[in-house]
């Protein structure tokens, strides 16, 4: 696989809904590969992202879609909320399929043992294993939920 599949992928899909007239899918496509120019041209020089990198800035894009969807169904608006979660469904379907709680509290478990934590001090230990082996299958947010709940019950 070369550098640029992923951000290929995403120009060639963004085309592709473009000719389909989807306006959901073409904009929340167009706003992902701006975040991805954004992220390649920010720092000292100019580079082109790797799949990794272009995976975070997506995971990054959702992680806005699913706040954003949040907030708006607390302000009582669901037609904002559905425009959020309409955009979210379109990036996850980019992203690796996300784990479930027993596989994270799994994760989490093999990051105790292998920090050697005993307690709620290790948290930041324990969340920089976890995160090397999650590599972006759950939201950090639930990461650090299950991590807290494992090394309070030491």
């Amino acid at each position: 696989m070369d550098a640029t599949s992923l951000k290929a992928q995403l120009q060639s899909d963004l085309h592709d809904a473009m000719r389909a007239r989807d306006k959901v899918r073409s904009s929340t496509l167009r706003m992902t590969l701006t975040s991805v120019t954004t992220a390649e041209v920010a720092g000292d020089e100019a580079r082109e992202l790797g799949d990794d990198e272009v995976l975070k800035v997506i995971a990054r894009e959702a992680k806005k879609r699913r706040e954003a969807a949040t907030a708006f169904r607390d302000a009582h608006r669901p037609e904002l909320a559905d425009g959020e979660e309409a955009e979210l469904a379109v990036l996850e379907a980019y992203l690796p399929a996300q784990l479930g709680d027993e596989e994270l509290r799994a994760v989490v478990e093999r990051a105790v043992a292998a920090t050697g934590a005993t307690g709620p001090a290790d948290m930041g230990r324990v969340m920089k294993a976890a995160q090397g082996e999650v590599a972006g299958r759950a939201d950090g947010g639930r990461v650090a939920a299950i991590v807290k709940a494992a090394l309070t019950s030491r």
